[in-house]
């Protein structure tokens, strides 16, 4: 009776997971789907604590360390993400996928402990290994476990490190050939191991987590710039699927169909960011990725620009017909958000058309502008795919960049010697005048001077984003 009330508790959250992810695909539904699918996981938490029993009946037991660990996490769950600034919640979502990965790595260590108790049982290994009945699945999943979550762990560590400025990008020639080393070091390993385990050398395993530590780290260590976004939605699916597996091991339905959500839309979101950054998956998955050379390459563009006042500004906007604004990192650097708002409701009260122009991988994590506007309440149908924005861009009169860099340059375009060259990006030169904001002329994330500041319909409008924003406020309320 009470395993078909668990199995009930698992189906329904099953369907909460399924129905929250849905529900984050639009922002003003984002906060239900996210509350939804936590009452589906406290549900099936719940569940499993009080009505789990093994195949010989046996229950959960130490209430007290478990309810302990869950209290203590939740408290500093809570403060964390209580505290955290819109411009750190990028590195905070790495640091929070890493805690899941090495989470479905413990899980893997722990269950191979257990197993490896039963080497010390007279006879044992006079069974033939890979006769025994489902002992190669299991074992395979308590590897592949171990090295998936291990992997996303030691590579999201690195991703936080370089996204809050802790640790710089570093590569070497031959990196991405020693990661191919390491990697495959790992699965010959695993292969041996899982035909030839005996107690003479199953010990060996414990080279899979330090090795995956290894290769995490060198995996992410070269990858800089503007594609970061990009290995944080691959990590997010490696833990995934590592906590699938988890869920592989424990007969757990609703911890592996968590697991397969988690990897299934982090692979796809992955596929999206290459497609965004017209980059091959297969260079992610080596570590060759945007390395340095994204990062120190400097275009040499230079020549005049000009500047714009901020009372010029307010009367091209006011008396503008449409009017599209293009979020960047320097946007939320200012937790300027709310301004932006602002702005954009008056100049509809003036009768101005306004919309955003969202580039996929602007700010430092997929969807980092989408959260950033929802939080003011920018009416999402407003925010428009760089697709459909570049379809605007000629029948608008005033483009105002606040922040974005990488994905508004024109080189990606014109320049095949430009690490960026290829990219899609948002086609703004195309509007009938373009302002810029930003706090100087020095080149954005990736490294790399912006030929779009020195053309002849571009203005730059220099300050920070929220102080510039508040005088544009004040300008157009007074005309």
């Amino acid at each position: 009776m009470e395993g078909n009330i668990l199995t009930l508790i698992y189906i329904i959250a099953s369907v909460t997971f399924i129905l929250g992810l849905k529900k984050l695909s639009n922002p003003a539904k984002a906060r239900n789907g996210n509350l939804i699918a936590a009452a589906g996981m406290t549900l099936a938490i719940l569940g499993t604590i009080f009505l789990y029993k093994d195949e010989n009946g046996n229950t959960l037991h130490n209430y007290g360390w478990i309810f302990a660990g869950i209290i203590i996490g939740a408290i500093i769950g809570t403060l964390a993400a209580n505290k955290v600034k819109m411009t750190a919640m990028p590195e905070m979502v790495s640091m929070f996928n890493g805690m899941g990965g090495a989470c479905a790595a413990l899980i893997s260590i722990v269950e191979f402990n257990h197993l490896s108790e039963t080497f010390t049982v007279p006879g044992w290994s006079e069974v033939p290994w890979n006769l025994t009945g489902g002992m190669i699945g299991h074992t395979l999943t308590i590897y592949a476990g171990c090295l998936i979550g291990t992997v996303s762990f030691a590579g999201s560590m690195i991703a936080w490190g370089k996204l809050n400025g802790k640790i710089k990008d570093f590569s070497f020639k031959g990196q991405h050939i020693l990661n191919l080393v390491v990697l495959a070091a790992i699965l010959v390993l695993i292969v041996y191991l899982l035909f030839d385990l005996n107690p003479a050398n199953y010990k060996l395993f414990y080279l899979i987590p330090l090795l995956s530590i290894v290769y995490g780290v060198l995996f992410v260590f070269p990858i800089g710039g503007a594609d970061m976004p990009v290995v944080i939605s691959l990590l997010n699916s490696f833990t995934g699927v590592a906590a699938a597996c988890g869920g592989f091991l424990y007969n757990n339905k609703v911890m592996l169909t968590g697991g397969i959500l988690v990897g299934a839309a982090g692979t796809l979101l992955t596929i999206l960011m290459c497609k965004a950054m017209n980059r091959s998956l297969k260079n992610v998955l080596i570590g060759n990725f945007g390395g340095s050379n994204a990062t120190s390459s400097q275009s040499k563009t230079g020549g005049n620009y000009k500047e714009i006042s901020v009372s010029d500004a307010a009367v091209a906007m006011a008396y503008a017909r449409k009017v599209m604004i293009v979020p960047g990192y320097g946007l939320a650097v200012a937790q300027a958000q709310h301004a932006c708002h602002e702005l954009e409701k008056l100049l509809e009260e003036k009768g101005v058309e306004v919309k955003y122009a969202i580039h996929p991988v602007a700010g430092r994590m997929p969807g980092h502008m989408n959260v950033l506007l929802a939080e003011a309440d920018v009416n999402y149908e407003k925010l428009l795919e760089m697709e459909q924005a570049n379809d605007e861009f000629k029948t608008t009169d005033v483009v105002l960049i606040l922040g974005a860099n990488d994905v508004v340059n024109p080189a990606a375009k014109t320049d095949p010697s430009s690490p960026i060259y290829g990219m899609p990006i948002l086609e703004v030169e195309e509007a009938k005048m373009v302002i810029v904001n930003k706090r100087s002329m020095k080149p954005g994330y990736a490294g790399i001077e912006n030929q779009l500041f020195y053309q002849p319909k571009t203005s730059m409008l220099f300050g920070d984003a929220k102080n510039v924003l508040q005088q544009l406020i004040s300008e157009v309320k007074n005309l």
